[in-house]
């Protein structure tokens, strides 16, 4: 395992969320300079774990210590859960946070019927292009 810098990790993760870095700062209510000076040092814990929180991934791997981005959790729910799926409730999580509870299980709804469709032209590949 290549060591990077935190801010890297972050990088990482907000392209995978088509998020900018702004946005990110913005969101955690830190300036952008803030994220830029983790290039060179290590954010103090409280700052850590609210990244972490973020992107819904361990601080052993926004520090580098690993490459999986799973949090080790009891949680027999969440134990099953691959790389792929880790990712959808992450992004679920990012875009969901600032919404009341029914405006949660209106936006999965949508979600649902976009997935049965994408599904749908996937199974019929000629109407995918």
């Amino acid at each position: 395992m290549t060591m990077f810098s935190t801010l890297e990790k972050i990088k990482e993760l907000a392209l995978k969320r088509g998020i900018s870095l702004q946005k990110v700062a913005e969101d955690l209510g830190y300036s952008i300079n803030y994220l830029y000076t983790l290039k060179e040092k290590t954010p103090k814990s409280d700052r850590l774990q609210e990244i972490a929180d973020y992107f819904n991934v361990s601080t052993d791997y926004l520090l580098g210590r690993t490459d999986n981005p799973a949090i080790a959790k009891d949680d027999k729910a969440n134990a099953y859960l691959g790389p792929a799926e880790t990712e959808l409730v992450a992004a679920f999580r990012n875009q969901t946070q600032n919404m009341t509870e029914e405006e949660k299980v209106r936006f999965n709804k949508a979600i649902e019927s976009l997935m049965v469709t994408a599904k749908t032209l996937m199974d019929d590949d000629s109407k995918w292009r």
